[in-house]
């Protein structure tokens, strides 16, 4: 909108020209996280307020640690917070006309959507467990599978028309159409080589990454200030990615491939970067407002997509490290559960508590030392991940 607004503004006059710098991703890409850092700070205890008003608080399982049972009745749905400060700063700081920019908008707010009728299913209906898993998991499905076959002929044109016309062709040759090398899976520290996935591949591939990466946020996020952190450090990380796979230069002298247009989700990522500061705020130990459902899956979703996008699913899952390892340690708990049981007649844990960050709680980890471990190994991963910028 503004980059819009400074580009008519030069056209008026030449005394207009300081409004050059807007052309500048990186300039954008500041002014997009401390606007969404600004807005978050200013509008948290407005939104934390008008919570605790409609009484919407969180409900405590009761099978949950003991020590999180003070916590019963603090407000939840705080990511409605963040999906407003990314909202607003992407729609005031990035170029409209970019078509990565609104997809990855419309799968955030998609699964925000959905965590947003499972937290009210909470708090309205004192049910702790929200929307069932099955329903839960057909939306996510929908929203990820739209998005991966739009994005699967995205990659490689810069037109929408363009986009939808190769979607006819996949459909009129009987689903056999060829994919750009860009299209395929890069593997990180090799220097350019990719798995050709084709169209299906790709489709499943992307798929994978979104629910999974929406979901494995939402596993984390059972401490206070344990999913922010992490997702603002991934997604910077991300954005840097973004902006090299959109520069044409960088690409090339990086071996990485250009992705027109994948430039402009660096704005995106900063506004994440600073919506989450700005949450961390006020989620922090004691926290004042969680997260939910609304924050996790829109945040993890947004996650996936961006990296779909600038094609860097694996090094996602080696930053990601915590989120992978927490929802693997859920899998392995409920398989060897009714593995043993069905074996034994009796379940068995191969943790004490899952997700992982429990079974560090129940080994005697105060919350704020898991939280800020779990923040170091994530710094760490994003390291090791942006280093595959340059080690190929």
């Amino acid at each position: 909108m503004l980059l819009s607004l400074a580009q008519w503004l030069q056209g008026i006059s030449p005394d207009y020209g300081f409004f050059r710098v807007f052309q500048y991703l990186t300039f954008r890409a500041v002014m997009a996280a401390l606007t969404a850092l600004l807005i978050g700070l200013a509008a948290g205890p407005v939104v934390i307020r008008r919570l605790t008003a409609l009484k919407i608080g969180q409900p405590i399982r009761g099978y949950a640690m003991e020590s999180h049972l003070v916590k019963s009745g603090t407000p939840t749905m705080g990511g409605v917070l963040i999906l407003i400060c990314i909202t607003v700063s992407t729609l005031l700081w990035a170029d409209l006309s970019n078509r990565f920019v609104w997809i990855v908008l419309a799968v955030t707010l998609g699964f925000g959507a959905i965590g947003w009728v499972d937290d009210w299913r909470k708090v309205v209906y004192k049910d702790p467990e929200g929307m069932r898993s099955r329903e839960k998991y057909f939306w996510q499905s929908v929203i990820g599978l739209l998005a991966a076959l739009y994005l699967v002929f995205s990659i490689s044109e810069s037109s929408n028309a363009r986009v939808f016309e190769l979607f006819l062709n996949w459909v009129r040759s009987g689903f056999d159409v060829n994919l750009p090398p860009k299209a395929g899976l890069l593997l990180p520290f090799i220097k350019e080589v990719s798995y050709p996935l084709g169209v299906m591949g790709f489709v499943v591939l992307t798929y994978l990454v979104i629910v999974g990466s929406s979901n494995a946020v939402n596993l984390t996020d059972g401490l206070d200030g344990l999913a922010i952190m992490p997702v603002v450090m991934v997604g910077s990380a991300l954005g840097v990615f973004a902006y090299v796979a959109g520069s044409v230069v960088y690409s090339k002298y990086l071996f990485f491939p250009y992705i027109a247009g994948a430039g402009e989700l660096l704005i995106f990522c900063a506004a994440m970067a600073g919506a989450g500061l700005a949450f961390l705020w006020f989620n922090t130990h004691p926290a004042q407002v969680f997260m939910g459902d609304v924050g996790a899956l829109a945040l993890g979703g947004a996650l996936g997509t961006v990296a779909v996008i600038v094609r860097q699913e694996i090094v996602l899952a080696i930053m990601g490290g915590v989120f992978v390892v927490e929802a693997l340690s859920v899998m392995l708990q409920v398989t060897y559960f009714k593995y043993t049981r069905k074996k034994y007649g009796e379940g068995r844990r191969l943790f004490k508590m899952a997700p992982l960050h429990h079974h560090f709680e129940k080994q005697g980890w105060k919350e704020t030392q898991v939280v800020v471990r779990f923040w170091i190994i994530t710094m760490l991963l994003c390291l090791l991940g942006l280093s595959t910028l340059k080690l190929r």
